[in-house]
């Protein structure tokens, strides 16, 4: 049996690549530590099997020294004052999927369509927030009383996903990497991130986050797609950033949710009522957290008002609920993949522009599952 020689330092990084989940790997290969001692070589096949799951390119482990992994997106997350040093490989395996259903979206819009959209890049960081706010809401569709349209702010999270989308934007929603539930996004690394480009920009929002914040989040990676500035972010409705930038788009996207001068109008009649926060949610089509950080940004509630309303709704959205099914699996692509992107990458294998294979890598559907998926969208494969 053939063994393969390794460089103990590349197994140490691999393992401390992972995190606080490297430990199940020493359970996974008994041996492994007598190879990180270089007292044991480990065959190709049980390599090979460390790599995938340590969740590390086969590649890597036979480099010189462990790589110095880079984010390729600017990183303008606050996370104790400082971002991560180490990004996982559940990030970095997202932003490059991403990048690369980007790079061919591109590519694709550039022979078939040929324009650039206007609005990204269309702001400035010396513009007020506020106005490109409003004229975000223009652009997307959502003009006064739209949320009349939609019965909750859950439903309002689809609705707004879909107007985003319509205009070119290519919004995915997931909690974990690609379709493997093994692999879950923690939310405490990133809340999203904006991938800006002139022909296909991209918005990703972690769906590992709590439901009630992640229009927040699509709203801000909105505003850096209109600055034209890609970005991984962890916007907040708890905290402020010490980017400002992420001051800005923070600006921009709750004027873009919640409009100021309709929300004072409306504290006139609701400010002393019960449960102000719910009224307004329900106005606009938020949740009531969200409801609740405009109206202490405006003056209109203290800040101990807010955050004792946000901790107690918070540890509520938190509480285990009680067991159920997990959702239609192809109903839950149109989140994870984006339904104008699956169409489009569909349509395209269908026309033999785009080879089946590579259509499989773009949506991290497979044989079988890609087929009926397509069919669920109305474009039957043969």
């Amino acid at each position: 049996m053939m063994r393969v020689e390794v460089n103990p330092k590349l197994l140490h990084w691999a393992i401390k690549r992972v995190g606080e989940r490297g430990s199940h790997l020493y359970e996974k290969f008994p041996r492994l530590k007598e190879w990180e001692r270089g007292e044991a070589l480990p065959t190709h096949k049980q390599l090979e099997g460390f790599a995938k799951a340590a969740h590390v390119p086969f590649g890597y482990l036979f480099l010189p020294e462990p790589p110095d992994e880079k984010l390729p997106v600017p990183d303008l997350r606050t996370l104790e004052g400082k971002g991560v040093k180490r990004p996982s490989p559940d990030l970095l395996d997202t932003i490059y999927s991403m990048q690369q259903r980007q790079a061919w979206l591109r590519e694709d819009r550039i022979e078939c369509d040929g324009d650039q959209l206007d609005f990204v890049g269309s702001a400035r960081r010396s513009d007020d927030p506020a106005g490109i706010g409003l004229e975000m809401r223009r652009t997307v569709g959502l003009m006064d009383g739209w949320a009349a349209n939609v019965r909750t702010w859950q439903e309002a999270v689809g609705e707004l996903r879909r107007s985003i989308e319509s205009i070119g934007v290519t919004v995915v929603v997931n909690g974990i990497v690609g379709n493997n539930t093994h692999r879950k996004l923690d939310v405490e690394e990133f809340r999203g991130f904006a991938l800006a480009d002139n022909y296909a920009p991209l918005i990703f929002v972690n769906g590992s986050d709590a439901k009630s914040a992640q229009m927040f989040t699509l709203a801000h990676e909105l505003a850096h797609i209109w600055l034209g500035e890609s970005a991984l972010t962890n916007a907040g409705l708890a905290e402020k950033s010490t980017h400002d930038i992420e001051v800005w788009c923070d600006r921009a996207a709750a004027e873009f949710l919640v409009p100021a001068n309709e929300l004072k109008a409306l504290w006139k009649e609701i400010g002393r009522a019960d449960q102000p926060f719910h009224t307004a949610a329900k106005k606009f089509k938020v949740s009531p957290i969200v409801a609740g950080r405009r109206a202490m940004d405006l003056g209109l509630v203290s800040r101990r008002t807010f955050f004792e309303f946000y901790n107690a709704y918070m540890e509520e959205e938190h509480r285990p609920a009680s067991a159920a099914g997990g959702g239609d699996f192809y109903n839950t692509q149109n989140t994870r993949i984006g339904q104008v992107f699956a169409l489009r990458v569909i349509r395209a294998a269908k026309e033999g522009r785009l080879s089946f294979k590579e259509a499989y890598t773009l949506t991290g559907l497979h044989g079988g599952a890609f087929q009926e998926y397509a069919r669920r969208l109305g474009v039957p494969l043969p």
